[in-house]
């Protein structure tokens, strides 16, 4: 849990944890949610596999990320909106 709440500070996390869940994605989908260059998106969701709340499965020539569960998906939901409250 605490590795997963050491991700959030950075600003281009957020956006990718939000758009995965939603549903699973490509790099190529994500670069719209992470609002960055697509050589920059691909290096977020690698280190989220490594801390384990992100997955990945190939899909042909696609990486295809998603949350490990649907518990992940709610913590971030939540966390989230939380962070934008003052």
């Amino acid at each position: 849990m605490a590795e997963l709440f050491k991700t959030l500070p950075s600003t281009s996390r957020p956006p990718i944890l939000c758009a995965l869940a939603h549903e699973a994605s490509s790099v190529g989908a994500l670069v719209g949610a992470a609002t960055m260059s697509q050589p920059l998106v691909p290096q977020h969701p690698r280190l989220l596999r490594g801390i384990n709340p992100v997955t990945a499965n190939r899909s042909g020539r696609e990486i295809i990320h998603s949350l490990t569960s649907a518990h992940v998906a709610r913590v971030i939901q939540d966390a989230i909106p939380h962070s934008l409250e003052r």
